[in-house]
């Protein structure tokens, strides 16, 4: 890190001054997660990485002529759309951020996006919506993401347990927009795969007990449970619920599951379960986290995107020379794809010197980044089957 704080400056020192009149500007942007309820284990490494990436341009002295970022961290709950809201409001009217890292689950994403950001004209890039309904939001072109829809979330998990030999499983899923968004794209996917879902069933959050809903997708049958919930609430009890009871005893869990709360509260009692996440052997992985060292935990679900999600709004001002959103809003897709010179983690000095001087440059970052049409991420993901307790990377999609 400290080669990295090195190198920066010494970059700075060959800034031209076409942004000069940004030099004493403090750009603030807000970091909205679910600090508090279903995922909060993986927020603080989430929040890191983007501020990470506000660190890195803030020390090369290169935005917008020598401008300070500085973070605002707000809770969106991930499941309390009004409590998001209040959150999200509270950082444009009273912090007057500049751009939103998050939200992160669907629902409170796009309550944010249609009830604050749009109506205040505010950037958002989320580092883990997946919603599919999402790609049809009226944003304004305001809203991109750099994880991946579950539309092709569902395909790669329909690849992943048909490979294996597994066609007929039992499903639920927790009864929000991810949730059922995942389970409809999971089962049309696996059904014209040839495959059988014996019980798509939704669970709530925040129960004492599953023993009921276990029960029910039990009696249906199935290889194999799909839990398309949350690490740190119902799937958890889900889970439990099925162990405890005999129900099930492998499991397949996407990326709302996919914490080390499943290591720390299951261990080897889930041998053989299988999984997938957002992720990629791409160069830019490894040099995350070379660059992140031990500060945080760069393989934690959603931390690389979220690190590339941050460092996309910082770069589409530099493109558009302005802080504005309504302006840089027009340049996220132009920094996040081809053509340019790729730019990878731990460059952002490079990529702001280069947009600088006028150049053009391609954010590949931690996660492969390729924005489509809609402004979201082509996606690419991590297989993973759980040995002696642990989950073991078996290949990438």
């Amino acid at each position: 890190m400290k080669k990295l704080l090195m190198a920066t400056a010494l970059t700075a020192v060959t800034a031209t001054g076409a942004f000069a009149a940004g030099h004493s500007e403090e750009i603030k942007l807000g970091i909205i997660l679910g600090f508090t309820g279903p995922i909060e284990s993986l927020t603080p490494p989430m929040a890191a990485g983007a501020e990470l990436a506000m660190q890195e341009a803030t020390e090369s002295g290169l935005l917008l002529g020598g401008a300070t970022v500085t973070p605002v961290r707000a809770d969106s709950t991930c499941i309390d759309s009004a409590a998001a809201t209040t959150a999200a409001e509270r950082l444009i009217t009273s912090d007057g951020v500049k751009g939103i890292m998050g939200a992160d689950c669907s629902g409170v994403t796009g309550a944010i996006l249609s009830n604050v950001a749009v109506p205040n004209g505010i950037v958002m890039i989320s580092p883990s919506a997946t919603s599919p309904a999402l790609s049809q939001a009226e944003d304004n072109g305001l809203f991109f993401r750099t994880a991946p829809s579950d539309a092709r979330q569902g395909q790669v998990m329909t690849d992943v347990l048909i490979e294996q030999g597994v066609t007929e499983v039992a499903l639920t899923y927790t009864n929000n927009d991810y949730g059922k968004g995942l389970a409809d794209s999971f089962q049309s996917a696996f059904e014209a795969a040839g495959g059988i879902v014996t019980i798509s069933a939704a669970h709530e959050d925040g129960k004492a007990d599953y023993t009921a809903e276990v029960a029910a997708l039990a009696s249906a049958g199935g290889e194999r449970l799909v839990v398309a919930g949350y690490v740190d609430q119902g799937g958890n009890g889900i889970v439990r619920a099925a162990l405890d009871t005999g129900a099930f005893d492998t499991f397949h869990f996407p990326d709302g599951m996919m914490g080390q709360g499943l290591e720390e509260n299951f261990g080897t009692e889930i041998e053989g379960s299988t999984g997938q996440q957002p992720g990629t052997d791409s160069p830019g992985a490894e040099r995350f986290i070379e660059l992140v060292g031990d500060a945080f935990d760069p393989t934690s679900t959603f931390t690389p995107e979220s690190y590339d999600a941050a460092a996309l709004i910082l770069l589409a001002m530099q493109a558009a020379e302005s802080s504005d959103p309504s302006v840089y809003k027009n340049n996220v897709m132009d920094v996040a794809n081809a053509p340019g010179e790729q730019i990878f983690p731990g460059e952002l000095a490079k990529a702001l010197q280069i947009l600088a001087d006028g150049g053009e440059i391609d954010y590949v970052g931690a996660t492969a980044v390729e924005l489509l049409g809609a402004g979201e991420s082509a996606g690419n993901f991590r297989e993973v089957v759980f040995k002696d307790g642990k989950m073991t990377t078996v290949k990438y999609r």
